[in-house]
């Protein structure tokens, strides 16, 4: 995107193309790192094209020490053939930072179905583990010795290339503790008994390379076109994928909050929806997308999405009918009730709704002119829903917010906050006064010039309790 506020693509043939590439992505990711909470993650989903830049520009922005990991995802099922170096590129890169060096991932959980307790030992269900080592003779003679079965004296013996895991005295004390399962054939090999009760987490190391289960792009275009009925995406990564990533980066205790910055079709909220659902978690999204156009000879364009962000939201509102429609279908089988927040609002970044105060007058004229426009601060061609957005935003209230309109004043948050945006009059300031808001926020303007009627009302906020305030 041009500063213009045009679109351009970044070619290959350009002179530039890193470049441009480094400098559209740097303040993004600058800006990413200051929103991050202190034990926030980010990943940055990346081709062959410019990783190599990507983890550069990441050590700088987040530091080295911050790096977890670099996932590899296999994002293409179908081998390509079309390449013309002879070589498909079947994979993407996921790579991860922490904005301290305080957080480690979830991992993979256990599959605790490999429990079990046959011989009804005391301690619990447990499964067999190796107890091979990694050296040789020659390198730990200590590790290469016979160990026998106290029940019916069968020796068994180690490999001479690996030994076993364990010196002969810790070997023993196995042995003691029954901890030792040992075979009935000469020809098998003792296994050590690892108990569930004894596990230190439910949760071993992920692997750096994701496998099938985190899905292909080719699931994603399904995905999308299921939902919105049209194949208006080209290759957006799968639901499978962000819930593993999603899931690995957040807590649903701690409600955390997943920003895109690139949020396309909008697969990362479809993600948290059904994250949500699946284990009654709060987490809430964030997606953010530039208003790029979709080409005009694309389904998307003529099925009436005229940019991506359209796709988007259009995807993310069925994904949220399709949820209600579930629980309503679950409520009437067998009356489950489960409480989601399935609110949804779609913003678009604009002008403020009030008049800039321009620094560079120079003239006596000039400033007396600014100052008459400014008698009334409000843009003329402002909105009051707008309006009312913005003076929460300034005032440090989310965009996620409860609104109330309650007929000539609007209730935020319970009372946290009551705006008078269209009209004022005694009446409405005793309605307002009676729900006894913490701070009130009114338009100057709305007054008509009646300075007695506001003063009368920031006394009355005054002693009511309550911070007044005209814009």
């Amino acid at each position: 995107m041009t500063r213009e506020g045009m679109f351009r693509k970044n070619n290959k043939d350009s002179g530039h193309y890193h470049s441009n590439w480094l400098s559209m992505m740097y303040p993004r990711l600058f800006l990413a790192r200051n929103l991050l909470r202190e034990d926030g993650v980010i990943f940055v989903s990346i081709d062959d094209n410019e990783v190599h830049n990507l983890r550069l520009m990441m050590n700088e922005v987040f530091g080295e020490e911050n790096f977890i990991a670099q996932f590899i995802w296999k994002s293409r099922q179908i081998v390509d053939s079309r390449a013309l170096n002879g070589v498909s590129n079947d994979h993407e890169y996921i790579v991860v930072y922490s904005k301290l060096n305080v957080l480690k991932l979830k991992g993979k959980e256990i599959d605790v179905s490999k429990y079990s307790n046959p011989d009804n030992d005391p301690r619990g269900s447990w499964m067999s583990n190796s107890i091979l080592g990694l050296a040789t003779e020659w390198q730990r003679p200590n590790l290469h010795y016979p160990i026998i079965d106290p029940e019916t004296g069968n020796n068994f013996n180690c490999p001479p290339s690996s030994g076993w895991r364990y010196s002969k005295e810790t070997m023993q004390q196995k042995i003691d503790e029954k901890r030792i399962v040992f075979p009935k054939k000469l020809d098998g090999r003792p296994r050590e008994k690892k108990f569930l009760s004894e596990l230190g987490s439910r949760f071993t190391n992920i692997s750096s390379v994701f496998r099938e289960d985190t899905g292909y792009t080719l699931n994603g275009t399904r995905e999308v076109r299921e939902i919105i009925n049209g194949n208006y995406f080209p290759f957006p990564k799968p639901v499978s994928l962000l819930s593993i990533l999603i899931n690995q980066g957040t807590s649903e205790e701690q409600k955390d909050i997943v920003l895109d910055f690139f949020s396309g079709s909008g697969t990362t909220a479809h993600a948290v929806l059904d994250l949500n659902k699946e284990d009654g978690g709060n987490r809430k999204f964030i997606m953010i997308q530039l208003p790029e156009k979709c080409d005009e000879k694309s389904e998307a364009f003529k099925a009436g999405y005229k940019t991506i962000a359209e796709i988007g939201k259009e995807r993310i509102r069925r994904v949220i009918e399709k949820i209600k429609a579930d629980k309503q279908s679950k409520l009437d089988i067998d009356g489950a009730t489960g409480k989601q927040d399935l609110g949804f609002k779609v913003f678009k970044l604009q002008q403020s709704n009030f008049k800039i105060w321009r620094s560079d007058v120079k003239t006596e004229e000039e400033l007396v002119t600014q100052l008459t426009l400014h008698t009334d601060p409000v843009d003329e061609n402002a909105k009051i829903e707008n309006i009312l957005y913005e003076l929460l935003l300034k005032s440090g209230v989310p965009l996620t917010a409860r609104i109330e309109e309650k007929g000539g004043y609007y209730l935020v948050n319970d009372g946290e906050i009551a705006l008078m945006l269209e009209k004022v009059n005694e009446s409405i300031i005793k309605k307002v006064i009676a729900e006894n808001p913490n701070k009130v926020i009114t338009l100057d303007r709305l007054f008509n010039n009646n300075d007695q009627l506001k003063t009368n009302t920031a006394l009355q906020m005054k002693d009511a309790g309550i911070e007044f305030k005209a814009v």
